[in-house]
């Protein structure tokens, strides 16, 4: 009832599944594009969604690039790999990416068969033009270099979290302005823009996944950084439990507060692209980061469970972001549901204060901001039974057609 309570979204929602119809339609016939769009999709619906704005030559290189990294993470990830096996993987990935033969089983579900089926991603990146390759095996390269120092390294500082989104956010940055680049379609931006454009994404993905990330088997990898956790209790794990839940989210509104840093960046990033379909990829996912950002701020249930925008509104976004004036609205609105959230008592109050208002304010003087009404919390009215009854037959039908 969520969704019909919420009639605004309903538009968006259908029009999501047409998308996606049209998406399982567009997958090239060849065994390996076909195993990685279809594969885009398990790992990542969402992206394969963004990923769709793009034209064939860009989205197919892009494509690759993701499955390529999202292949490095699942080793980087599995935790009952031996860092003597690890470590080498890590640091040789781009080799491997040259070579359909390589094969290295780990992982679990849609990622086990991703690495078990790495071959057809391989086949698909060795199809891509020199200049996509390249760009691929040099992030690839560095990050895997990245991912190997930290396996060893415990994230202290606020400094060290910085260098870990870096090779693990930043560098996709760099390696997406340099195939946004590589196209023609645009300038070469500045690498710390497109650092900054993988940072705010990683840190607040981070935040957001703290439950999932502190209860996993056989045993945990945390990145929230001892400087910040250590200001409210002993251990990190100690954050999850009900009898620590105030000095929990004063720690999760110091963690945002240090993510919202990068958001001007990221406006300043976006509002310098020139090509409408390298803008909405950009764009979609910085917007679903300051909304989750706005969601997670002085919010328990991080604590407690999965908190994530709901889909309804996830589909007005990827609907409705077209052009540089949406996304200073969306930012404005998000970063205004934040801000009213803030608890004059918490310790860094006036910081997030500061690093609100300033957001606000770049969007504000850009004089293009409209009225959007996302919302993140509060119930909407509810429809007559009758329209929602027709509303719901319609959906049901268009799943039916678009789901053949």
């Amino acid at each position: 009832m969520g969704v019909l309570s919420r009639p605004e979204e309903l538009p968006a929602l259908l029009r999501l599944k047409l998308a996606a119809g049209r998406i399982r339609r567009q997958i090239p016939p060849q065994e390996h594009w076909a195993f990685a769009y279809d594969m885009l999709q398990r790992v990542s619906r969402s992206f394969a969604l963004v990923i769709q704005q793009l034209g064939p030559e860009l989205r197919n290189a892009v494509c690759v690039f993701y499955l390529v990294l999202r292949a490095l993470d699942t080793v980087e990830d599995d935790t009952a790999i031996p860092n003597e096996v690890k470590l080498p993987i890590l640091r040789d990935f781009y080799r491997h990416i040259y070579n359909p033969d390589w094969l290295f089983s780990c992982g679990a579900n849609d990622y086990r068969v991703l690495m078990d089926n790495f071959r057809q991603v391989s086949t698909a990146f060795l199809e891509l033009g020199e200049g996509y390759q390249k760009a691929i095996e040099e992030i690839t390269r560095r990050m895997g270099a990245g991912m190997a120092k930290f396996i060893c390294t415990e994230v202290e500082t606020i400094d060290d979290y910085d260098e870990y989104c870096h090779y693990v956010a930043g560098l996709v940055g760099y390696g997406l302005s340099r195939l946004f680049h590589a196209t023609g379609t645009e300038d070469l931006a500045p690498d710390h823009l497109s650092n900054s454009m993988g940072l705010f994404l990683q840190k607040t993905n981070i935040i957001r996944d703290y439950l999932e990330d502190i209860n996993e088997i056989p045993r945990c990898r945390m990145f929230w950084p001892r400087e910040i956790w250590s200001k409210y209790v002993d251990k990190l794990e100690d954050l999850k439990y009900e009898e620590n839940s105030e000095k929990a989210v004063q720690c999760l509104n110091d963690m945002v507060t240090n993510a919202l840093i990068h958001a001007q960046d990221c406006l300043q990033y976006m509002s310098a692209l020139k090509d409408n379909s390298n803008f909405r990829f950009c764009a979609i996912p910085q917007i679903m980061a300051i909304g989750t950002c706005a969601i997670c701020y002085n919010n328990v249930k991080v604590f407690r469970g999965v908190v994530k925008m709901r889909r309804g509104l996830t589909a007005r976004v990827i609907d409705e972001t077209k052009s540089i004036s949406d996304v200073y609205s969306a930012f404005y609105e998000f970063s205004s549901l934040l801000e009213s959230k803030i608890d004059d008592n918490d310790p860094n109050a006036a910081l997030t204060r500061r690093r609100v208002d300033a957001i606000k304010k770049t969007c504000k003087s850009s004089g293009l901001l409209k009225r959007r009404g996302y919302d993140v919390e509060k119930s909407m009215y509810r429809m007559p039974m009758l329209v929602m009854i027709v509303l719901l037959l319609v959906a049901i039908i268009l799943g039916v057609l678009y789901g053949k």
